[in-house]
């Protein structure tokens, strides 16, 4: 039925472009030329964990056990109703889903146990940095995507289904073991894929409501259209796939354990921020407005930040700029504790 609605859906689908390893020579050189998704197949497949992987999933639970630092994993479980599925529950007032701890054995033998069957209930550890959970993953495992320090982390689950959601750093999705389906969306299909709260997400990052694996069209019609531009890719063991800064992502784990490795990096240093927190200040101040003065602080917003911000400011001297100049470490060291001020009067 989902193949069924997905064919329906996305007649032929769209591919991600491809290159193979043997095509990057810089891979930091060569992500950087990069604007849209890309697959680079084979590009981690002489890594270690890549070929336990290969061998059994009891390999690669013992290597992952050798690399493994003892602190508890935060692990996700749910019914097999979920279908594998991370989302809300019905009440809209939780998830559906329980979140504990776990030591990895019994997270693998959760594993082991669910292995073969058609609907498995769910068991998934979601982002876990290597440096504190896998040390020995981190240190024999190795790739530099950025010139900018990236944050490495793993991700382990059986038949586990993420709905779309969208990440502010770059991302190298890197497959360790299993197959996973990625389905990917340019930043503009916002409208058309029904996001949910973003002060009450299952991991973080707000999520699509729509389950693209069956898709309820009377509810978000407009969602067909997201599908008309959606790209998809599935990744076997040893490929990467670059999912640019902001574009939407849905994950299907394909197989009865599915492990992958990303890397995460920003284009800016971090003293700037981020963007969220400037979304959730308009919210408090700026979204109950009357809507002549949302207008004018739309306009504002256009003319100092989205539009042409060096000519808007060209008429300034130098000495005077401000906040308006090059924003470096102590400037921004500066608005900050402004910032920080006035919301606490």
């Amino acid at each position: 039925m989902a193949e069924a609605l997905r064919q329906r859906l996305v007649p032929g689908g769209v591919d991600i472009p491809e290159s193979s390893v043997a095509d990057v020579d810089d891979l930091c050189e060569f992500l950087q030329t990069l604007s849209a998704p890309q697959v680079i197949r084979g590009l981690v497949g002489d890594w270690p964990i890549v070929q336990y992987g290969k061998q059994s999933r009891q390999n690669l639970g013992e290597y992952l056990l050798r690399c493994y630092s003892g602190a508890p994993l935060i692990t996700s479980s749910g019914s097999a109703a979920t279908k594998g599925r991370i989302a809300y529950d019905e009440s809209f007032k939780g998830f559906n889903f329980h979140r504990s701890h776990m030591q990895l054995q019994e997270f693998l033998s959760g594993i082991e146990s669910y292995a073969d069957q058609d609907e498995p209930p769910t068991l998934y550890v979601g982002s876990s940095l290597l440096e504190h959970w896998f040390p020995g993953v981190a240190a024999e495992n190795t790739l530099t995507p950025s010139l900018a320090k990236p944050l490495a982390s793993l991700w382990l689950g059986n038949r586990v289904v993420v709905s779309a959601h969208f990440d502010f750093p770059n991302n190298l999705a890197c497959c360790v073991a299993g197959r996973r389906r990625f389905t990917l969306f340019p930043p503009e299909q916002l409208e058309n894929l029904y996001v949910g709260p973003w002060d009450m997400t299952p991991a973080g990052q707000p999520v699509s409501l729509v389950d693209l694996l069956e898709p309820d069209l009377e509810r978000f019609p407009r969602f067909s259209k997201a599908m008309e531009v959606a790209q998809e890719v599935v990744l076997e063991p040893g490929d990467a796939l670059f999912i640019p800064s902001m574009w939407w992502h849905h994950v299907e784990g394909l197989d009865d354990l599915n492990v992958l490795l990303n890397y995460w990096w920003r284009s800016t240093p971090a003293y700037m921020g981020t963007p969220m927190n400037v979304l959730k200040h308009a919210m408090l101040t700026v979204r109950s407005l009357p809507i002549e003065q949302r207008q004018v602080w739309r306009d504002i917003f256009d003319y100092y930040i989205f539009g042409a911000p060096d000519e808007a400011i060209a008429h300034i001297p130098d000495a005077g700029l401000g906040m308006h100049g090059p924003m470096d470490e102590n400037r921004s060291r500066a608005l900050r504790a402004e910032l920080l001020n006035a919301l606490n009067r």
